[in-house]
């Protein structure tokens, strides 16, 4: 083909010469001779251009001379055949500078031509790649150059095409011959210059490449003969010979060193110059691929580039798109490990190098936040809606919102800012990234939010890189099976696709089969554990490094962008990376970056404002069973119950403003929640403390969820507008959301279940982890709350986030109540799937021990609400079933260990219930029961499910069962009693509550039907003391009835269990129950069991003195069946034993259980002991009535009146207020008919009067009962007294009459009001048979009078003691008629007996005084009846009058000091009461104008008394700065703000002068308007000088400050006030407070020695105004628009003036 070709160009050649170049024709003919001869031979084509031509440099003659013709027709012949030539290789070599200058000579030519000279360069390079050296290499690139300067734009990027093709084809020959620059003993062939061929081709590279950079700078070249070529087609070339020959500059010294000398500082001077785009993109490219290539041979200069690069991402000294260019660096860099790697190594971890990767990663914070509306940060993360109308983005944020709400915490807020579009993958990235666009000329226009795009890539990168190498590293050899699981942990579960969305087939996985063992060896490996010698050590080492570096400003970098507008695709982007960084940090054991990272995702996944959005909407707390959320022990989430509410159809679509409603977690909130959930998953035994980072998320999620499913959201119209551009897919998107829950469950599952692998470390690291999310909010009293009101907001003791308001008290309760709940339900599951690992392993190492006390002590605390104590008490309950049940298999010796750690659990959480300390506390002491239920019912689900196999712990169960009484009773029953009579334990037991009782007999009847057998005999005693608090107790008719069959029960069982019954043997030495006892301890068999039959029906016989009839009866009939039965078996010392400690005790009768309030259909039970009462004590009950004058003739007759004594008193000891009335009304009869105290002797007497003296014949303990009253049996009492009065009168002491007044006192307080009366006007028959009899007491005893006014001031004020009037149960009595008639009794005695000076010193006036400032105080507050005046208006005459008759007479009497002072205190409590009054509890508004018109007249009339003897030097100055604390509160017209007055400890006018902020809320004047003048006008009246005695002075200074501070808060309001308003007045009430204050301080000349002086003052008179100066001065601007008070500022500014002495 070649040879035709020849033939046929030479035959043009030859016509085309013909006439005009003869030596041209000639020249042509001849070569084509010689090619026709050579084309004859029998040689190929091929053997003829290699072998013929190639020896004939001849033969290209006449093209030579073609081409210097400059001919175009000949030149194109020409330049046709030497291109043929050279692609054929026929060209000789020796012509190939001829060739080359006849091709440079043609340069000049068409189009055509031009064209075809580049087509022949590269083959000629490549096929004389040997002889093209030195200057013809240079010339062939000259051709180009020459070419490249072409106006023709082919030609021209033809020629650079070539020129760059012909550049990179030295450097391949160069990297084929793996040729150097320096020779090394080169044996191969020389060339022309003397050098080896290898060699030469080297130095050709280097020149070549040499030049290129020289030309790029604009520099002459040393080698090629090119003149200038574009800078930019220059970096061109350079990053075309890097690109593909990176190796050559590596392998040689040489071309290093000119990268090293030239071409970085070239590059980094174009990056740090202002050039234009072109240049700059290229001389970035150039830089990006010698960092990834060479920066091993140039480690400094990366330095610099790389520190540079950083230096230019900041806004100033760089434009945006040369930051863009930057970042895409860095992009690169970290899309490559290996790099990042190496460019710490080599930089940050040098001492003495620059921080590279800590700068950049640092650059990438300030670059985060550096522009926050463009990434549209805002509190949560947002999807970007810059194109609205795209259905795309209306689909993405319909399912965001399908789980909150828009705009609000829950929800994710659209950001609709036209400047903010947030950051997507639909405008924040390029199609071509600016490094690759090479084609421009301008630089492109760049999104704004690029550079974030950018850094979030950045970002995924550097972590990826760092994951991928360390995740390897950490699998143990032995596992290598289940290494792509353990790889792929992030990658393919946690985040499976790009959406927001979670296909259910890839959430959903099956639950893992349960492990009976607990495996080891399942913590990933620490690669930096590894041996030094491990080829990847140092690689480890450096990722370390880098982690321990970098993550803060990851973590800062990542926190700012997880708050801002994301689309999925990089938001799911910015999670993985995120996870992957902790979980190489948690491989790598960096705690501390991975505690950071953990943290900043759990707040990623449960935004704090979340939490605080739902404390607003916190739900009330349901109970256990009713909520799917803890039904489920498996899962963290119900999608039913909680996904529903946000997917009606009218919810679909969500406005884009803030909506008050309840807020939620969207699915970006639950992507977070995943990823840290499988975090927790693969790092989960190295986490130790961050368990409770992970756990805390959890728990925070599910109640936020839990919280948001209540309830349903309003629809808007903005959803209406929307729904119609959703359609059919909103559906599916909601079932989406539904599905990421299904996918958080499922992970939380998988999270718990993962922990049976764990080691006992990790795993009781985890559960104390969980164990410390439980919070502790303490529940407060009423009074409390009331006073967190009022003073402080409520703090709870949890760390958990909680609403500090009084309102959200109750919010953070159940918030807390939520969460706690979702901790117990998880450690039950923990505890589920570690039931093997608890029960098998050692207690404390497994943790048993810790999860089981920290589970009772939960359960028992009364810190924490009801809610959680019951449940932490079910789940512990759970696991000790679970627990019991899986070692029933097991050996014995197991089983006994067990066993007993189960049934001492149960005990410790009983025992740990301490009920007497928390009865007054209903809320605590009705959760104590219901927990001490659930652990009586575990154990009888133990005993159902185990209670054959149960080899040890039966004290343990007695224990336990008998917790449901008063254990210190029953356990002391034994030994509390020596003899015989008194030995007999209490009749009855305290059960703590009906449900005990019940749950516990349920035990009970399991052990007596099934299991008395299985008991040892030292548990039969036990039994029997637990059958007798079963029948004693009153809860449950039934059981009481039930449990007494099973003493006939045990009796056939003690019987048949031995063949001989004795107990005649020491019989008589049997005298009590102590003494059974001890011979029930007995060895002996036979006397062990007969003593515990005796034991038995001693028990029974206590039963007896049940207060229920038919619990009586049914104990009377069982003993007598029982004696009746086995009574042969029984000699006449037995009989005598049973007689004397058996049937003598059914005689004595129980009254001490009727002491209990709560008793049903009193009257039945009253008749039924009135019934029982005669069967026992028929004999007994008249001796002493009918008979009593021959009763005092018998010689034991004081035995015999001792024993009716102690009769009547266990008959009063029943509490029956019927009984209680006929015994004193016996006892007066029986009294009546004695006639003098010898007939029966004052021994006899005396216990008469004790037996009156030990109290009323009431329960003062007990409710009141509904059908009866009190009255008739006080009533009956106090008549009593008369007839033992008129036996005692003579030897009646003042210790006599104090007692007697006591329980007189008694009598009122403990009474209910009579049937169908009341005592708001009317004395009861009580009160006035104890007013009758406190008249006729005698009061010439010395101190009588004194008592006898203490007591009926206690009675004044039973109308206000709420206790008092609680006492009367349904029927209240007011005391208010007993008030009136004390008082008025009262002001009698003191008014008759006001000279006896005993009044004063013992305080007899001042309580009376106190008594009456009661009801002065409380004023509207305070009772009143119908008729005669009110109670508050009696005291204040009444106190008026006591204080005008007790002054005179107090400087006579010799009082105290401390009397003294508690006199005058009362004295101004009083005052203060006067001018004191809550108008809001007026019963009759009208009548409050008198009202103050009465105190102030009242008021004006004490003060004239105590004025000025209040200022005594005897009076402390407390008392009288509490009277000025009086007319100060009292002076205020208008309520201050809050913080405005003084606090309690504070100095008066600390603070006065300072600014306080203004407002214009209006402020209503005080109701009583003329008393506050009064107090204002008192305080003005104290401080005035008056006589200038001692005691004026002391009221002046004790006056002064109130009054300054008074003054200085109405100007100060005045000057805060004020100038918001404008022009618009003052209020009226407000400025005439003002003027009214201003004309007082000027007309005011103060007492010289009350207030301090000023430097520099003159006056002594007008201090007051010196100390308001400030205020003063400040308010004359303000005061500007109001002249009246202006003139008045300006007067008083005068007065300051010429007190300083400037006028």
């Amino acid at each position: 083909m070649t040879a035709q070709i020849l033939t046929s160009e030479l035959t043009n050649l030859i016509q085309e010469s013909k006439r005009k170049n003869s030596d041209l024709r000639n020249a042509a003919e001849k070569s084509l001779n010689d090619l026709k001869a050579y084309t004859a031979s029998p040689k190929s084509e091929i053997q003829l251009a290699e072998e013929d031509l190639s020896q004939k440099p001849g033969f290209i003659v006449p093209f030579l001379k073609a081409c210097g013709t400059k001919n175009p027709k000949f030149t194109g012949i020409a330049v046709v055949c030497l291109q043929r030539l050279i692609v054929s290789k026929a060209l000789p070599p020796s012509t190939l500078k001829e060739v080359l200058e006849a091709l440079r000579e043609a340069t000049s030519l068409g189009i055509d031509i031009q064209l075809k000279i580049l087509q022949a360069l590269p083959p000629l390079l490549q096929n004389f790649s040997n002889d093209l050296r030195g200057e013809l290499l240079a010339d062939a690139l000259l051709i180009c150059s020459i070419l490249q300067s072409s106006k023709n734009g082919v030609v021209n990027h033809t020629a650079a095409a070539t020129l760059q093709q012909l550049v990179v084809a030295v450097f391949e020959n160069v990297a084929s011959g793996n040729s150097l620059l320096t020779p090394k003993n080169d044996k191969s062939e020389l060339n022309g210059d003397g050098l080896p061929n290898s060699q030469a081709i080297a130095l050709d590279a280097y020149r070549v490449f040499n030049d290129l950079c020289l030309l790029t700078e604009s520099e002459k070249p040393q080698f090629l003969q090119i003149a200038t070529i574009p800078q930019a087609f220059g970096l061109e070339l350079i990053e075309s010979i890097l690109t593909n020959h990176a190796d050559v500059f590596l392998s040689h010294e040489d071309l290093g060193k000119i990268l090293r000398i030239r071409l970085m500082p070239l590059i980094i001077k174009c990056l740090s110059e202002r050039l234009n785009f072109p240049i700059t993109v290229r001389a970035t490219r150039v830089l990006y691929i010698l960092l990834r290539n060479h920066l091993s041979i140039l480690a400094a200069e990366c330095e610099v580039a790389l520190s540079l690069l950083t230096h230019l991402l900041d806004p100033e000294p760089a434009l945006p798109w040369k930051r863009a260019l930057c970042m895409e660096v860095f992009r690169g860099i970290y899309a490559e490990p290996g790099l990042t790697r190496k460019i710490y190594a080599l930089f940050d971890e040098q001492e003495g190098k620059a921080n590279i990767l800590r700068n950049h990663v640092a650059t990438l914070v300030r670059l985060a936040s550096e522009k926050p509306k463009i990434i549209g940060l805002g509190l949560q993360s947002t999807v970007p809606t810059r194109q609205p109308t795209s259905k795309e983005a209306i689909g993405e944020q319909a399912a965001l919102e399908a789980a909150g709400v828009t705009g609000f915490m829950g929800g994710v807020m659209v950001a609709v800012d036209a400047n903010a579009p947030g950051i997507s993958s639909q405008w924040s990235s390029m199609r071509v990234p600016c490094i690759d666009q090479l084609d421009k000329i301008e630089p492109p226009s760049l999104p704004e939010s690029y550079l974030y795009s950018l850094a979030l890539t950045c970002i995924n990168n550097f972590s990826e890189g760092l994951a991928k190498f360390i995740l390897p590293l950490t699998i143990p050899q032995e596992r290598g099976k289940r290494r792509n699981r353990t790889q792929a942990t992030l990658e393919a579960e946690t985040l499976p696709n790009c959406s927001d969305e979670a296909p259910d087939s890839q959430l959903a996985g099956k639950e893992p089969a349960r492990k009976r063992s607990v495996k080891r060896g399942v913590v990933p490996l620490n690669p930096l554990t590894l041996d030094p010698s491990h080829p990847l050590f140092s690689d480890i080492k450096t990722c370390a490094g880098i982690v321990e570096t970098c993550w803060p400003a990851v973590l800062a970098t990542c926190s700012t962008f997880f708050n801002a507008a994301l689309d999925s695709e990089f938001y799911h982007s910015l999670v993985r990376a995120f996870q992957k960084f902790a979980h190489v940090a948690g491989l790598l054991r960096l705690n501390t970056p991975r505690d950071a990272f953990l943290t900043t995702l759990g707040k990623a996944a449960v935004p704090p404002q979340a939490m605080v959005a739902n404390a607003l909407f916190s739900p009330v707390t349901p109970s256990v069973e009713g909520h799917s959320i803890f039904a489920n022990a498996k899962g963290l989430l119900s999608v039913d119950s909680l996904a529903s509410p946000s997917i009606t159809s009218s919810e679909r679509g969500r406005p884009s403003t803030v909506e008050i409603d309840k807020p939620t977690l969207n699915t970006r909130n639950l992507l977070c929640l995943r990823a840290l959930l499988n975090l927790g998953i693969a790092l989960g035994p190295t986490l130790d403390t961050a368990w409770s980072i992970i756990l805390e998320t959890l728990q925070q999620a599910d109640y936020i969820i839990f919280a948001s499913s209540f309830g349903s959201k309003r629809p808007s119209s903005a959803n209406m507008k929307d729904e119609g551009r959703l359609g059919s897919e909103t559906p599916s998107l909601l079932a989406n959301f539904g599905g990421e829950i299904k996918a958080v469950e499922t992970a939380a599952t998988r999270l718990f279940e993962s922990t049976i692998d764990f080691p006992n470390e990790s795993f009781v690291e985890m559960i104390r982890a969980l164990c410390n999310l439980l919070g502790e909010v303490n529940s407060p009293t009423p009074e409390e709350s009331l006073t967190g009101s009022l003073h402080s907001p409520l703090r709870p003791t949890s760390s958990h986030r909680k609403m500090a308001s009084v309102s959200g008290l109750t919010t953070a309760i159940s918030s807390q109540v939520q969460e706690d709940h979702f901790v117990l339900a998880k450690l039950g599951e923990v505890a589920s799937i570690n039931i093997y690992r608890l029960t098998r392993s050692n207690p404390s190492a497994s943790g048993w021990d810790f999860l089981t006390k920290e589970l009772v002590s939960l359960s028992t605390s009364t810190n924490i609400s009801s809610a959680i104590r019951l449940r932490a008490a079910e789940i512990l309950s759970t696991i000790l079933l679970e627990a019991a049940t899986s070692i029933i298999p097991e050996p014995e010796n197991i089983r006994s260990a067990v066993q007993m750690a189960i049934l001492s659990v149960i005990e410790t959480g009983i025992d740990s219930l301490h009920y007497e300390d928390r009865r007054n506390d209903l809320v605590a002491f009705t959760s104590d029961v219901e927990v001490h239920k659930i652990g009586l019912e575990a154990l009888r689900a133990v005993l159902e499910q185990c209670g054959e196999s149960i080899v040890a712990g039966w004290e343990i169960i007695f224990d336990i069962i008998s917790s449901a009484f008063n254990c210190q009773e029953n356990k002391n029953a034994y030994s509390s009693h020596e003899d015989s009579e008194s030995d007999i334990p209490e009749p009855f037991f305290h059960s703590r509550s009906p449900k005990l009782v019940r749950s516990s007999y349920a035990s009970l009847n399991l052990i007596c039907s099934d299991f008395l057998a299985a008991l040892p005999s030292s548990c039969i005693l036990v039994l029997i003391d637990t059958l007798f608090s079963f029948c004693s107790q009153e809860d449950d008719l039934n059981i009481s009835l039930s449990t007494i069959t099973f003493f006939w029960n045990v009796s056939d069982f003690l019987q048949v269990r031995s063949e001989s019954f004795s107990l005649d043997q020491g019989a008589a030495k049997l005298k009590g129950e102590s003494d059974l006892i001890e011979s029930a301890n007995n060895s002996d068999e036979q006397h062990a069991n007969a003593a515990l039959w005796m034991l038995l029906l001693l028990r029974l016989a206590s039963v007896i003195r049940d207060e229920r009839l038919e619990v009586r009866n049914g104990a009377v009939q069982t003993i007598l069946r029982i004696f009746d039965a086995y009574g042969n078996k029984l000699g006449p010392e037995a009989w005598g034993s049973c007689l004397k400690i058996i049937i003598f005790k059914m005689m004595q009768p129980n009254t001490s259980r009727m002491d209990q309030p709560n008793l049903v259909d009193r009257d039945a039970v009253l008749k039924g002991w009135d019934e029982t009462t005669i069967l026992i004590l028929n004999g007994v009950s008249d001796l002493f009535a009918n008979f009593l004058d021959i009763f005092v003739l018998q010689t034991d007759f004081p035995t015999s009146w001792q024993a009716l004594i102690q009769y009547l008193e266990s008959l009063i000891s029943r509490n029956s207020l019927e009984v209680n009335t006929a015994v004193f009304a016996a006892l007066q009869r029986i009294l009546s008919k004695v006639a003098k105290p010898e007939q029966i002797g004052l021994a006899s007497v005396d216990l008469v009067w004790n037996i009156w003296t030990r109290g009323i014949p009431v329960d003062i303990k007990a409710a009141k009962y509904p059908k009866s009253t009190n009255q008739d049996t006080l009533i009956s009492y106090v008549r009593s007294f008369r007839e033992i009065y008129r036996l005692i009168s003579d030897r009646i002491s003042i210790k006599h009459i104090e007692r007697i007044l006591a329980l007189l006192r008694k009598c009122i307080h403990y009474s209910d009001n009579a049937i169908f009366s009341a005592d708001t006007d009317y004395l009861t028959g009580l009160q006035s048979q104890v007013i009758d009899t406190l008249k006729y007491i005698r009061t010439d005893i010395e101190g009588a009078p004194s008592i006898m006014i203490k007591y009926l001031a206690g009675f004044a004020i039973l109308a206000f003691n709420k206790s008092s009037s609680e006492a009367s149960g349904d029927r209240r009595i007011t005391h208010i008629a007993l008030c009136r008639s004390s008082i008025n009794l009262a002001q009698a005695f003191v008014i008759e007996n006001i000279e006896n000076g005993d009044l004063f010193t013992s305080s007899a006036i001042s309580e009376f005084l106190e008594a009456l400032a009661v009801p002065i105080t409380l004023k509207y507050s305070c009772p009143s009846g119908s008729k005669g005046p009110r109670l508050w208006k009696l005291a204040t005459n009444t106190s008026l009058a006591i204080v005008e008759s007790a002054l005179p007479h107090l400087s006579k009497a010799s009082m105290s000091e401390q009397g003294l002072h508690r006199f005058w205190n009362i004295i101004v409590k009083i005052a203060g009461g006067i001018v004191s009054a809550d108008c809001t509890k007026a019963d009759r508004p009208d009548e409050i104008g008198l009202d103050e018109e009465f105190d102030v007249d009242v008021f004006r009339k004490l003060r004239k008394l105590i004025i000025p003897s209040l200022g005594a030097s005897i009076i402390p100055d407390h008392t009288r700065r509490t009277y000025m604390e009086w007319m100060f509160t009292n002076s205020i017209l208008h309520e201050p703000y809050p913080g405005e007055l003084p606090q309690p400890g504070a100095e008066l006018l600390e603070g006065l002068y300072t600014h306080r902020l203004g407002s214009t809320t209006f402020l209503p004047e005080c109701k009583r308007r003329h008393v506050s003048y009064t107090c204002l006008d008192e305080l003005f009246s104290l401080v005035r000088k008056d006589s200038g005695s001692p005691e004026a002075v002391r009221l002046a200074q004790a006056a002064a400050p109130f009054l300054i501070l008074r003054a200085g808060l109405t100007l100060r309001a005045f000057i805060s006030d004020q100038p918001l308003r404008g022009r618009m007045p003052q209020p009226l009430t407000q400025r005439k407070e003002l003027l009214h204050i201003l004309k007082s301080i000027l007309e005011l000349k103060s007492e010289p020695r009350a207030i301090p002086p000023t430097p520099g003052a003159t006056s002594q008179h007008k201090k007051h105004i010196q100390r308001l100066s400030p205020l003063i001065s400040r308010a004359i601007p303000v005061a500007r628009h109001d002249h009246a008070v202006l003139g008045l500022l300006t007067l008083a500014m005068d007065e300051i003036i010429e007190e300083f002495g400037v006028l």
